[in-house]
């Protein structure tokens, strides 16, 4: 099984610079360079500080001058916001930076607030068929001259300028959930990455089985790497209620979730508060013992044992999703944990 680090710039008040946000994302990445980490992801939102990240190029691309070995992810580049030629550009663009690193996400989009900051408010729903029109225009721009006329895009005769270095392109990764896009991933030949957000292992196997119905579906189609992004705490086998730490901050994280996704409060300089605990108060995901179950909370060694579990379904890479409203040393302190006795498990088989 591969590793790879999940992060964004992550503020919820004003008290912590831009500036620092963008050192300890620094410092996370290189740590996880140095730990024996495959990629660092990256993805994209819009004018919300908690997922600070208004396009994942400029902060990967710093990346790429910082490091030497691991992998840089645009995790994902949201498909309605985009064009396909800039799409083409800016990813071979670092591609070329980075030497060959480049690994490309692209998906739909979510959050119904950047749709009507970003998109002239078409409904998040819609945002498939802009993924499904995008990604064969960016594979075709990446080869060399090309011309589209879509349903959402048209352009005459084009390139991506630069081409990326890596042939026949540079690995593109599908975020997905249901099955049409699952199969869209495998009959496209994309990698999948998908997340459980709080539903824990049954949601993991469940997404893993739609990925192998679209493999039976594609017998044609190269069977592409199947990748799970999940909240991940780490802490000290000799701290036995260490997990609550890690679990009330992760509830903090989708309390915040939920107030942006909700879309029903104005947000102030980037700022929205978390919805109040007692929202939850009927919603069984957000009790503490269901958090430490449905995400990867817990010592070392429960780490790994659920690990094992995932590479015996046939995961190929887990990524280690750092957001979670933590304070930066603790944030460190939970990496350097899995770093020092979870990878080493898994590189010695």
């Amino acid at each position: 099984m591969k590793f790879s680090l999940f992060v964004h710039m992550e503020r919820y008040d004003e008290r912590t610079s831009h500036r620092q946000m963008f050192e300890e994302l620094t410092e996370l990445a290189l740590m996880a360079e140095e730990g024996g980490f495959k990629t660092v992801w990256i993805g994209e939102h819009h004018a919300m500080d908690y997922t600070c990240s208004p396009s994942p190029m400029p902060l990967l691309s710093w990346l790429a001058a910082k490091t030497t070995t691991i992998r840089l992810g645009a995790g994902t580049i949201i498909a309605p916001f985009w064009h396909p030629i800039r799409v083409a550009g800016e990813c071979a663009l670092l591609d070329v930076i980075s030497n060959g690193r480049m690994e490309v996400g692209l998906a739909r989009g979510a959050y119904q607030f950047e749709f009507d900051r970003m998109a002239g408010g078409i409904p998040a729903s819609s945002g498939g068929k802009h993924l499904r029109e995008m990604l064969p225009a960016v594979k075709a721009l990446w080869q060399g001259d090309y011309t589209h006329q879509g349903e959402i895009w048209s352009f005459p005769t084009a390139t991506a300028s630069p081409r990326p270095l890596q042939t026949p392109c540079p690995p593109v990764w599908i975020a997905a959930r249901d099955p049409d896009s699952h199969n869209f991933a495998v009959k496209n030949g994309c990698n999948v990455m998908v997340t459980p957000l709080m539903k824990g292992d049954p949601e993991v196997a469940d997404l893993k089985a739609k990925f192998d119905n679209a493999l039976q579906l594609n017998p044609q189609a190269t069977r592409p790497d199947f990748m799970v992004l999940m909240h991940t705490y780490v802490h000290e086998a000799t701290q036995p209620e260490g997990w609550i730490t890690g679990a009330n901050a992760i509830s903090r994280f989708y309390r915040t979730f939920d107030a942006w996704f909700g879309n029903k409060a104005t947000p102030v300089n980037g700022l929205l508060p978390p919805s109040p605990p007692e929202k939850f108060a009927d919603r069984p995901e957000f009790q503490l013992e269901n958090l430490r179950a449905n995400m990867l909370i817990g010592t070392p060694q429960q780490i790994i044992d659920r690990l094992k579990n995932y590479q015996a379904l046939g995961v190929d890479e887990f990524s280690f999703w750092s957001d979670n409203s933590l304070p930066f040393a603790e944030k460190k302190k939970s990496l350097a944990l899995f770093i020092k006795h979870v990878i080493p498990a898994f590189n010695a088989q």
